[in-house]
């Protein structure tokens, strides 16, 4: 079986999980038996294709009939973004609909054979000016390509994964990653959830990575819920070829981590307070918060506030070995987030040996057993697991022991053969 399949992002050039989780995946999948060709906006030539074939947009030429790019663009006039957008980053200034409609037509104006894009693939200014473009070169790499089925990752990639269906007749999966509930509550941009609602209804199967995600999928979507499979994300082992990562802390004080994106979704701030509250009882702990965001500024701000500045440590984002590095000098890891699809950094965690502290709002407190749960709000509750992590010696060697072992089995070749199972369904 053949896959074609439309991402935002790839390793190593990630923002946040979303990369990481169709990295493995693939790798999964090929284990499976299943061929995939990848497609990204934009290739930096040093992405791994040991499980996939990737296929640079930017380098790819559109050849079709004007009349086939006329309807196109008059059918995605309505999905343009006029208000502050936050995929994985700070929110951006968009274009609004009135200057879109502009460069719409200005393209509808010029021919558009042989027309060839180039993307930056990050999630900039022209952020929905490159989604409509990305859909009009996914539909062309589908008439070029010899392939069973298509699957889009996310909204940035499902406009490209339906124009791919109408241009082959292919079935299409969907993935739901994260919505736009999780990303924004109940401030949704009311674009983004047309583009979201539009491409699960296109689709012929729908994969969320969580049950949590699914009843969102079917309750404020209104997707019909026989169509919507929930498969669980996994973990890569930590490949460490030759010599095992070895790390030194340079402080004597233990360390409490959190690393994710400084957005609304994922709750630095409740990070912070709990921070605070452990401090008053114990001064000798250290608090990283690894990752870049919106709220950035703020937090640093608030721990200034707080005056426990010393204490805490900012390192911006971080990927690869680093990642790893990080938590192999943690004690602690915490995923206070407001609202987690999934959250895969807890099994990255468990996996170098790190008990976890998770929130209860996170797709992943529904399959892991040997983590402490909180609800993201309550950080008096999250004050406390953090603290007697830290003090009673019994506590983190059993969450340790029994939460590696736990994760060693939340492989992406397992969480593959089920995503396998899913294109059956849909493959004749």
């Amino acid at each position: 079986m053949k896959v074609l399949m439309f991402g935002w992002e790839f390793p190593p050039h990630i923002t946040g999980g979303l990369g990481t989780a169709c990295f493995g995946m693939t790798k999964g999948l090929m284990k499976n038996g299943v061929e995939v060709i990848f497609v990204v906006p934009k290739a930096y030539g040093d992405e791994s294709e040991e499980a996939v074939r990737i296929v640079n947009a930017s380098d790819v030429s559109i050849d079709i009939r004007k009349t086939e790019q006329n309807e196109f663009w008059k059918n995605i006039t309505y999905l343009e973004v006029n208000s502050s957008l936050v995929p994985y980053v700070g929110p951006e200034a968009f274009d609004n609909l009135m200057e879109t409609s502009k460069m719409v037509t200005s393209l509808n104006d010029e021919s558009v054979f042989n027309a060839r894009y180039t993307f930056s693939g990050k999630y900039g200014d022209n952020l929905l000016e490159e989604v409509a473009r990305y859909a009009l070169v996914g539909a062309q790499i589908a008439r070029d390509s010899e392939f069973d089925l298509i699957h889009a990752h996310d909204w940035l990639t499902y406009a490209a994964g339906v124009a791919a269906k109408q241009a082959t007749g292919k079935p299409l999966v969907v993935h739901m990653h994260a919505t736009e509930f999780d990303r924004s509550g109940e401030n949704v941009n009311q674009r983004v959830y047309d583009i979201e609602r539009a491409g699960m209804e296109a689709a012929d199967r729908v994969i969320t990575v969580s049950n949590l995600t699914r009843n969102i999928v079917i309750d404020r979507y209104g997707i019909d819920a026989d169509k919507v499979v929930t498969v669980y994300n996994a973990v890569e082992p930590i490949d460490t070829p030759g010599e095992p990562l070895k790390v030194q802390k340079h402080v004597p004080e233990k360390i409490v981590t959190f690393l994710g994106r400084v957005t609304f979704q994922k709750g630095p701030e409740y990070f912070i307070e709990a921070a605070y509250k452990v401090l008053q009882r114990d001064p000798n702990v250290r608090f990283v918060m690894a990752g870049s965001g919106d709220l950035l500024e703020k937090m640093i701000r608030r721990v200034a506030q707080l005056r426990i500045s010393t204490r805490f440590h900012f390192t911006g984002f971080l990927r690869g070995e680093n990642v790893d590095r990080m938590f192999l000098m943690s004690d602690v890891y915490v995923m206070p987030s407001v609202s987690e699809p999934f959250g895969i950094s807890p099994l990255e965690a468990m996996r170098s040996n790190v008990p976890v502290v998770i929130s209860k709002q996170s797709g992943v407190a529904e399959i892991l057993q040997h983590a402490l749960k909180v609800d993201f709000w309550d950080i008096d509750a999250m004050a406390d697991a953090i603290y007697g992590l830290l003090q009673y010696k019994s506590l983190p060697e059993m969450f340790s022991k029994y939460g590696a072992i736990e994760v060693d089995n939340l492989k992406w070749e397992n969480a593959a053969r089920h995503i396998k199972s899913v294109y059956e369904q849909v493959y004749h």
